[in-house]
């Protein structure tokens, strides 16, 4: 087939690989301007750009698809069908349309569970056990069209948003080849989604993440996890005074177990201050009390600085004794 793909960061890269890979041609790559970033404010080309100039294949970069002089131009690359991987924009009608086999998605969630913006880290924050991945055809409404294969992905206790997105762009490549496969010889089944049971997944930044210490351990375990590494779990420091009103990302959290008369296994008991830093450690690090049981931070990221582990972050502390926590 004659694939126009749609995507811009580095999820759809094992899609474009394992398409090629299969043998069907990429028509083109359709992906976001390049946007200025960074300190020096320089364009940067999107992962999807790089990889489309490197095989040789056309890129198209509309600020808005639905933009006649566009979609002229991507018919011009006569595609049989479009897969989107995380392009970032909804698709107006005229677009969807375009191919004579419509339009395909590759989405990270077993939908109709999370549909929006932020699968992968939703799926950590709110504790599941499982994710996996979805190629659905897509229609008008936010990823309600019907899904033509899953596959699934166990989530591990300690398991990141990071590394969930790599097992998840890996997944969507192998699947999205499998139904190119079942469209091509007429197999293909198209189930209809439930949407009594759709749940979302909201669009998170760098603003929303900031930590609500007052949940359970657990709970704010879940959120440094399922915002690592992007858009980061933040809290701001009261003390020592030389960093008060500094910001610190928060990452590799584990839940302190608790004794059976309801203290953690440090002796912090119910009722200690949420935010409050029980421990600065040299070696150990930070531990930090949340709304129930306190949870232990492995790794910091000052504001301006590398991430580096909360003990080596602790030690460059003028006065470790008096970390807290705004």
């Amino acid at each position: 087939m004659r694939i126009l793909f749609w995507g811009t960061p580095e999820f759809g890269l094992p899609s474009l690989e394992a398409m090629r890979g299969a043998g069907h041609d990429i028509a083109g790559v359709v992906t976001n301007p390049d946007r200025p970033a960074g300190r020096g404010r320089r364009l940067r080309t999107s992962p999807a750009k790089a990889w489309a100039l490197e095989a040789g294949v056309p890129v198209l970069q509309p600020e808005r698809p639905g933009e006649e002089a566009f979609l002229a131009a991507a018919r011009r690359l006569r595609p049989d069908i479009s897969v989107v991987a995380a392009y970032g924009r909804l698709l107006p009608p005229a677009a969807l349309d375009l191919p004579p086999l419509g339009s395909l998605n590759v989405h990270a969630s077993l939908l109709p569970a999370l549909r929006g913006a932020a699968p992968i880290n939703w799926a950590i924050i709110r504790g599941h056990r499982e994710s996996g991945v979805s190629i659905q055809r897509m229609v008008a409404a936010l990823d309600a069209g019907p899904v033509l294969g899953q596959t699934r992905i166990p989530i591990p206790e300690a398991m990141t948003a990071g590394e969930l997105y790599a097992e998840a762009a890996k997944a969507g490549g192998a699947r999205l080849v499998a139904v190119l496969d079942d469209l091509a010889s007429g197999r293909a089944v198209e189930r209809a989604q439930d949407a009594s049971r759709a749940t979302w997944a909201p669009k998170l930044d760098r603003a929303a993440a900031r930590i609500d210490w007052s949940r359970p351990a657990a709970d704010v375990a879940n959120w440094l996890r399922g915002c690592d590494p992007w858009p980061a779990a933040w809290t701001s420091l009261a003390a020592p005074a030389a960093h008060a009103g500094r910001t610190l990302q928060c990452f590799e959290p584990s839940v302190d177990a608790l004794r059976p008369d309801g203290a953690d296994a440090g002796g912090i008991r119910a009722g200690t201050e949420p935010g409050a830093v029980v421990r600065a450690d040299s070696v150990r690090g930070l531990r930090v009390a949340t709304g129930s049981g306190t949870i232990t931070v492995g790794a910091v990221k000052p504001a301006g600085r590398h991430r580096m582990s909360a003990a080596e972050w602790v030690r460059g502390l003028p006065d470790r004794k008096e970390v807290r926590f705004g």
